[in-house]
């Protein structure tokens, strides 16, 4: 699945408009601790995290991940977008939770990182 395929699947909206939303996702995943994302995170991973600072961006880039998923409408400060927007990074948000995106993506075909 492509990152623009999710977007609608998800019912969320592209935070940073200037990206290329044909990145393929690869994966999903959902956790909250930078530290633990560090570990495992992967290319093309669609990542949902409450978090919202240029840590979420610089970890995101570093492993090459697709995507960026902030869940139940939250919202990233402008300058922490213009970061992702620079590093080719898509960020999504949807009303959605956490729970019901991963559920969402993993119906539509999307692999846990360890399938």
């Amino acid at each position: 699945m492509k990152v623009n395929a999710l977007l609608p699947l998800i019912e969320a909206e592209n935070l940073t408009p200037g990206v290329d939303l044909d990145k393929e996702v690869l994966c999903g995943y959902s956790c909250d601790l930078l530290s633990w994302v560090m570990k495992n995170g992967q290319e093309g991973m669609a990542w949902v995290t409450v978090q919202t600072h240029m840590n979420v961006i610089a970890v995101a880039v570093l492993a090459e991940m697709a995507c960026v998923i902030l869940p139940e409408g939250i919202d990233m400060e402008p300058d922490v977008l213009k970061k992702a927007e620079e590093e080719g990074l898509c960020v999504m948000k949807t009303k959605l939770s956490s729970y019901e995106i991963c559920g969402r993506m993993h119906k539509a075909g999307v692999a846990d990182k360890d399938a």
